[in-house]
């Protein structure tokens, strides 16, 4: 792995490289300007960062602005950035310029905007590059498929992984499976209260507030944010959204839990797993609620990971939150699909849908009793590859380092 930087005196690694640069400076670097490039990821996880390492790295002349800075919520603003960049290449001697514009989804019709401006460019063959960044990926996955259609490539950051947050910041298995991924936060962990208040505070608040609450409209955001303490709590388990308002104050129905469910799944910040079935999703099944990344379960708890390390029943939930928070993370850079099943008391903990290949995985703890899922699984759907992780399987540390096509 490269870096830009050293290790500090404090063994923190500083501008660590993610494997995703390389596929965007490759798309960059090509001779001619095909695709406008989407980095797309949840806040935190370095897609501002990688665009300014590409900056530092590469020969072509850039051109970057946030519209976090923009005074303006209006998309003409783009316009603005797009003219100032046609206006360097033209007094420079350069043959092509990239402009990377962030946070895009802030802007009103942003997607309507960059179409027009692109398709200006591509008409008068003026060679600018595009590299959009943007958080919010239902905000995205909306712009991109009503107006770009065509004329984008997408790069997909996740929240980081194992490996990625031992190389960078020594962290161990145990460590990562209760502080998650978060690069950020990686300098507070010797301070449990510190690191709980940071994640809550400007880890989540920051997630909610600004790419739900203020480019979404929430009725009930406090009921929402009820969905999503309760959500954590419950990681790796099934709860009906039923009983979660049983559970909750605030006065609701299931649909307006079930679009809330969406908006939180599409921040990055906890999702919903659905019941496979022989047509794969079982819609209206009880949802299997699972954190993108475990900072959310820890910092829902009151105790520490030593604690928490101590009690086999909790470990095994953060075992299986852990393994579930890498599945879908997968989920957010491949295309694949990831549930879990039960029928009766028979249950796999998760399900891959992968390449029309179906993965059956299920993780085994101390605490946790042996099951016949598996075996009920197998006889009805017949799946290419059965997966025990943990205890007499192959260890969380393994296979918190796969890749889809490793399991294949």
């Amino acid at each position: 792995m490269v870096y830009f930087c050293t290790v500090n005196q404090n063994n923190i690694v500083m501008d660590y490289i993610r494997e995703d640069i390389k596929e965007l400076r490759r798309r960059l670097e090509e001779e001619e300007r095909h695709f406008i490039q989407v980095v797309a990821g949840p806040r935190q996880v370095g897609k501002t960062t990688i665009v300014r390492q590409f900056m530092k790295s590469t020969k072509l002349t850039c051109v970057f602005a946030s519209a976090d800075d923009a005074n303006t919520d209006s998309g003409e603003w783009i316009t603005v950035q797009w003219s100032a960049a046609r206006m360097k290449l033209a007094q420079s001697e350069e043959k092509e310029i990239v402009l990377i514009i962030d946070e895009i989804q802030r802007l009103e019709n942003w997607s309507q905007i960059v179409k027009r401006e692109w398709d200006a460019d591509t008409f008068n063959d003026i060679p600018i590059k595009v590299v959009l960044l943007g958080s919010s990926r239902l905000l995205l996955k909306k712009g991109l498929n009503e107006s770009l259609a065509g004329r984008f490539e997408k790069i997909s950051l996740t929240h980081w992984t194992y490996p990625e947050m031992q190389d960078a910041f020594g962290f161990t298995l145990d460590e990562y499976i209760f502080y998650g991924g978060y690069p950020g936060a990686a300098k507070l962990i010797k301070n449990f209260g510190r690191w709980r208040d940071y994640i809550k505070n400007s880890m989540v608040d920051s997630h909610i507030n600004r790419d739900i609450l203020m480019l979404t409209q929430v009725n009930k955001p406090a009921l929402m944010r009820s969905l999503f303490d309760l959500g954590t709590l419950y990681s790796s388990k099934e709860l009906s959204l039923t009983k979660v308002l049983g559970h909750l104050q605030d006065a609701g129905n299931t649909t307006t839990l079930t679009h809330y469910l969406e908006l939180l799944d599409s921040a990055g910040l906890l999702g919903g797993l659905q019941k496979f079935s022989r047509r794969g999703r079982k819609r209206a099944s009880v949802p299997k609620f699972q954190v993108y990344n475990q900072a959310f379960l820890s910092a829902s708890s009151s105790a520490g990971m030593a604690t928490i390390r101590k009690d086999p029943k909790k470990w095994g939930q953060w075992l299986e939150s852990a393994v579930g928070a890498h599945l879908i993370n997968w989920a957010m850079k491949y295309p694949l699909q990831l549930y879990y099943w039960r029928e009766k008391n028979q249950e796999v903990d998760f399900v891959v849908v992968y390449q029309e290949k179906i993965i059956a995985i299920e993780v085994k703890s101390n605490h946790k009793p042996a099951g016949k899922g598996m075996a009920a699984f197998s006889e009805q759907f017949n799946p290419h590859q059965k997966l025990l992780v943990g205890q007499s399987g192959i260890s969380p540390e393994l296979f918190l380092r796969l890749k889809p096509d490793d399991l294949l």
